[in-house]
C-alpha cells in the first residue's frame, strides 16, 4: 500500500465508539499491512475488543485516557477541561511526531478547537477549513468542497487560501492534474453575491492567470450544480458549506426512503425491484456516504481527519484510509509549498 505509517486514533469518539472504531481499523488493517495504530481511550474497553481482532495483533499500542469528550460538549469547555481526554491525547501524538495523522468520530467543534490549540494553525492561515469529498457525475466521481463547517466566517483572502489547499487535496485524492476551482454563490453572474465572494473571485481569477498557478478558475457555481462535476474544488464559508451538506444528506435520505417505499408498495413493484436489484445495488454503493466518509482539517500544522459521528465500521475504515492516503502524500508539506509557507516535519516524513 505504501511506506509504513502510524495513525493516532481517538477510540472513544463518536456515537458508536469504541466498537465501530475498533472494527473500522480492523477492516482497514486487512487491506493495508503497513499501518500501525495508537489507540487512545479506556484501556480495558479497548483490550476487550482487540482480543477479537487477530488482524490487529502486534499493530496497536494503547494509550490510556480517562475522559471522553461528549458529542454535545461546548468547544470552549472541551479545551479547558479535556486535556486528559482520548481526543486531546490523539491530537498530541501528531503534535509530538509519534503519528503522522489522527482520526476521530467525536465532537467536530471540540476537535477543531483542540486542534487549533494543540496543532496550531499553519503559517499564513487565519481560518482552517474542513474539506470533504462530494459525489458527482464528473470524470473523478467526486469533487472537494470546503469549508464544511470549521468556521462560519470566511473573507476573500480565506476563500483564496481554501482554493489553494483544496486544489492540493484534489491532486492527491482525485488525481486532478490542474483542478478546476469554483466559488459557491447564489448565481453564476459576476454581479451576484456578497462583496467577499466577488472579491475572492477576482483574486482567484488573477491567481489562475499566472503561469505557475496549480489550478484553473471556472467562476461561480450554484449549489444545484455541485453534483454535475463542473468543478473539482468548490470553496465557500463554513456556514454555507455545512447547510449545503446537510441539505444534500437529507435529500438523499428522503429519495432513498421513498424509492424503497415505492418498490415495496405493491406486489408488482416488488417484482420490478427484483429485476432492478443489480442497478439498485450499484446506485446504493455509488451514493453510500460511508465510503467517502471523512473530512480533512486543512490549514493546521498537522493532519487531522474527522469521521462522521454516527459512522459504522465501514465509514470509520474509509476515514482511516483517507488519513493514510493524505499522510503518505504528505499533504501538509505540499500545501505549505503551494502557499510558500514553512512546515513542520515529522519522524515519518523521511526528512
Amino acid at each position: 500500500m505504501g511506506h509504513a505509517i502510524t495513525l493516532s486514533i481517538d477510540a472513544m469518539g463518536g456515537d458508536n465508539a469504541p466498537d465501530s472504531v475498533i472494527d473500522g481499523i480492523a477492516k482497514r488493517a486487512k487491506r493495508d499491512p503497513d499501518i500501525r495504530f495508537l489507540l487512545h481511550g479506556d484501556t480495558a474497553a479497548i483490550e476487550k475488543r482487540l482480543a477479537k481482532r487477530k488482524i490487529l495483533e502486534g499493530r496497536v499500542d494503547i494509550r490510556h485516557a480517562d475522559d471522553v469528550i461528549e458529542m454535545d460538549a461546548k468547544p470552549s469547555v472541551a479545551v479547558r477541561r479535556g486535556r486528559n481526554s482520548s481526543l486531546w491525547h490523539a491530537l498530541e501524538s501528531v503534535r509530538d511526531g509519534e503519528a503522522s495523522a489522527m482520526v476521530s468520530a467525536g465532537n467536530t467543534g471540540a476537535m477543531m478547537a483542540m486542534a487549533l490549540f494543540c496543532l496550531r494553525r499553519a503559517n499564513g492561515i487565519d481560518r482552517p477549513a474542513i474539506a470533504a469529498l462530494w459525489p458527482t457525475n464528473g470524470a473523478h466521481d467526486h469533487c472537494i468542497v470546503l469549508d464544511m463547517g470549521a468556521d462560519v466566517r470566511a473573507d476573500a483572502a480565506d476563500l483564496a487560501k481554501y482554493a489553494v489547499m483544496g486544489s492540493e487535496y484534489a491532486r492527491i485524492a482525485l488525481g486532478a492534474d490542474k483542478p478546476r476551482v469554483a466559488v459557491l454563490n447564489v448565481g453564476t453572474e459576476e454581479n451576484k453575491g456578497r462583496p467577499e465572494v466577488k472579491e475572492a473571485a477576482e483574486s482567484l481569477r488573477d491567481m489562475a492567470e499566472r503561469p505557475d498557478c496549480a489550478f484553473q478558475f471556472t467562476g461561480f457555481i450554484e449549489a444545484n450544480a455541485i453534483p454535475t462535476g463542473q468543478a473539482d474544488v468548490i470553496v465557500t464559508d463554513g456556514f454555507t458549506g455545512n447547510v449545503a451538506l446537510k441539505a444534500a444528506e437529507g435529500t438523499a435520505r428522503f429519495v432513498g426512503d421513498h424509492l424503497r417505499g415505492a418498490f415495496e408498495h405493491h406486489w408488482s413493484s416488488r417484482i420490478a425491484a427484483l429485476f432492478a436489484v443489480a442497478s439498485l445495488r450499484r446506485l446504493k454503493r455509488r451514493i453510500d456516504p460511508r465510503r467517502v466518509n471523512g473530512g480533512v482539517f486543512l490549514g493546521l500544522d498537522g493532519l487531522a481527519v474527522k469521521s462522521h459521528g454516527s459512522a459504522d465500521a465501514t465509514g470509520f475504515s474509509a476515514a482511516v484510509e483517507l488519513a493514510a492516503t493524505m499522510s503518505r502524500a504528505d499533504v501538509i508539506k505540499r500545501i505549505a509549498a503551494q502557499l510558500d509557507m514553512p512546515h513542520r516535519t515529522t519522524p515519518e516524513s523521511g526528512e
